[in-house]
């Protein structure tokens, strides 16, 4: 997320000083570039994790702030929402065992992270989107109590002026509009960065966005949000759309979002960039920036440039350059965005090294990727591979069209061998990180394709809510794994498909409220349908009670099949020529409704009291779901089986 520190909600005054200190920022900058006084011939790479805190029920769990206190590790940090974490690790020296350092220390900072986190009742998992996450995860309760998130909440939904609309097709289909910006928390990645020098960024910063597609594809790991089955990769169509600060009317008018993966080449290098997000996107973070940077110039200092720094920290470029200054000399780097966090730290590197590879590698064969292909197609693999994983058909060069896995396989993991015995690293860290990279291909079995394929297998068996923790629960289960065994883990492709679990406990925590196991799936009739319509539905999906919508979505009503039975009983429902009973004249108006938060047990006791066989489940006026008699009667059988199971 880029700096903390910054300002709470600025004034016109401060916003144009913080202007003017960003305009004074590029003019240093272009100084720099001008005196070539840009790190050079230097390669580095690092890396940020991204890490989900969960509870014993591995569902969100909010303590971000007590881990951080008692991990007390420098290279831990807050993010946006209470249940997630952020690591920066050391930079390295590009060569010899730096990929082997780089996942010994992931192994440590994550494994401090989850030993402090078991202190307060919570462990860390690493995956793109934590399947066990719901909507009511993401109220604003859950933003992380620090000003910057709450100033860049109150700042995006000023520029959008009004919600956040997500719209994702795949398997399923989500629509849904947001209040907050925390659908953005629903993301974890693993950032990789890669140093590089000033005159060679517009050919190598090219070159990233071409691989990232084929890397991304084998890759993919974030295939469920809330509930639904989406893209292989649908943190990049939900990153998209969580911070689309474009109002609604304005969408039309060639408005950016700001997470975009850009519209061409870049012909001059990372000021082009920055200019360009400058002009494009309004100030909406700012922060006190300290001695202007031409003083440091003088002195013959490498400048802070924190104006620029915390500008680009709001522009989510999925490809982003980077300015910074370690041991007092300036540098460049290029920060990758699109890898998920997990589903191992194994796999994470071997990604990481896949990436590192391709980008040594085709420096040499590919120098002018911009002469070799159309932006347009590199745009086009980007989101392909987000949509479909190895299952993506990716354009390359020469005017070909490849399936992902023969264009990884046949041409980009040798190109990527040859990279990083190019740059000296270790041959067996080559071969144990790309052999990862390259039987997960073969197999066809991506963290993505592994929880979809786990999801198919459990069909028919327990609820949605079981399914999503199961699969959190084996993917918990196998990254401890990895951790107790020094690193030496299984990586994804190797996983056979998660099982539902049985456990008395688990099962307990799975019922505990009517959002974990409601019908959600649900057909509605209007007060002015015929009855005959509400009773032909009863028939055809086997169900005893239909909730009753206005023209506005808005819950009017239930119609239950007793009242239809009482309708016949008075023989109202005969045709004598008069005009057919409606809806409106046998539903329960203004019925007894409950939220998804509400516990189980309440619901029962409602149900009992007010004599009732179903109750729909609101949120706001909005109809998200219904409870019956039948469900609650499954819950109980599913509960005292496992209970006599275990006794």
């Amino acid at each position: 997320m880029g700096e903390h520190h910054v300002s709470e909600r600025a004034n016109e005054e401060q916003l144009q000083a913080f202007m003017r200190a960003l305009l004074d920022d590029v003019a240093a900058l272009e100084r720099l570039l001008e005196e070539d006084r840009i790190e050079s011939g230097v390669r580095r790479i690092g890396a940020e994790q991204e890490m989900f805190l969960v509870d014993r029920a591995l569902r969100p769990a909010p303590v971000a702030l007590e881990v951080l206190e008692r991990a007390a590790d420098g290279r831990l940090t807050t993010e946006l929402a209470r249940f997630n974490l952020e690591a920066n690790l050391t930079p390295l020296p590009f060569g010899g065992g730096c990929l082997r350092r780089l996942e010994a220390e992931l192994a440590d900072v994550v494994g401090r992270a989850a030993e402090a986190a078991r202190a307060v009742g919570a462990d860390v998992l690493l995956a793109g989107i934590l399947p066990t996450l719901r909507a009511g995860d993401l109220r604003l309760e859950s933003l992380t109590p620090v000003p910057r998130y709450h100033e860049l909440n109150r700042a995006l939904r000023e520029l959008r002026q009004g919600d956040f609309r997500v719209s994702i097709h795949g398997l399923d289909e989500l629509e849904m509009t947001h209040d907050n910006i925390l659908l953005e928390s629903c993301n974890t990645s693993f950032q990789v960065h890669l140093q590089v020098g000033a005159r060679e960024f517009a050919p190598l910063y090219n070159l990233a966005q071409a691989v990232t597609a084929p890397v991304l594809a084998a890759a993919v790991n974030s295939p469920l949000l809330l509930g639904q089955r989406l893209w292989h990769e649908t943190r990049i169509a939900l990153f998209e759309t969580s911070v689309d600060t474009r109002p609604s009317d304005r969408e039309g008018r060639q408005h950016k979002p700001r997470v975009h993966f850009g519209d061409g080449w870049v012909r001059e290098g990372a000021l082009e960039i920055f200019r360009e997000d400058i002009a494009r996107f309004r100030v909406i973070m700012t922060a006190e920036t300290g001695e202007p940077p031409l003083a440091a110039l003088a002195r013959g200092e490498a400048p802070d440039l924190r104006a620029l720094r915390v500008h680009n920290g709001t522009v989510y470029r999925w490809n982003r350059p980077c300015y910074g200054v370690a041991d007092g000399v300036a540098h460049l780097r290029i920060e990758s965005r699109a890898l998920p966090a997990g589903p191992t730290l194994l796999d994470e590197v071997a990604n990481a090294a896949f990436f590192f590879g391709l980008m040594s590698g085709l420096a040499e064969r590919l120098p002018r990727i911009d002469l070799e292909m159309p932006f347009e197609d590199a745009k086009a693999n980007f989101f392909a591979a987000a949509r479909h994983g190895l299952k993506a058909q990716l354009a390359w060069t020469g005017g070909r069209s490849l399936p992902a896995p023969e264009l990884i396989l046949t041409e980009l993991l040798p190109a990527a061998r040859e990279g990083l015995a190019a740059a000296g690293i270790d041959a067996a860290d080559i071969d144990r990180y790309l052999g990862v990279v390259e039987e997960r291909v073969r197999r066809g079995q991506t963290g993505a394709q592994w929880a979809l394929g786990s999801l198919a297998a459990m069909a028919g068996q327990g609820t949605p809510e079981l399914q999503c923790r199961a699969l959190s629960a084996a993917m918990l289960a196998r990254q401890q794994e990895e951790s107790e065994s020094g690193g030496a883990g299984r990586p994804v492709h190797t996983w056979e498909p998660a099982a539902l679990e049985a456990d008395l406990d688990l099962l307990r925590d799975s019922y505990r409220t009517v959002g974990q196991f409601m019908s959600t799936d649900l057909f509605t009739v209007r007060p002015t349908d015929i009855v005959d319509f509400a009773a032909s539905v009863m028939d055809w999906r086997h169900v005893r009670h239909v909730p009753v919508e206005d023209e506005r979505g808005r819950l009017v009503g239930v119609v239950s099949h007793r009242a239809l039975l009482r309708l016949v009983a008075r023989g109202a429902a005969a045709s004598n020529g008069s005009a057919p009973p409606t809806v409106a004249s046998v539903m329960h108006a203004d019925p007894v409704t409950i939220t998804p938060e509400t516990p189980t047990l309440e619901a029962m006791r409602i149900m009992r009291e007010q004599r009732v066989g179903c109750l729909p489940v609101v949120a706001g006026e909005r109809l998200v779901g219904i409870v019956t008699e039948r469900d609650l009667l499954e819950v109980s059988a599913t509960l005292l089986e496992a209970f006599l199971r275990e006794a």
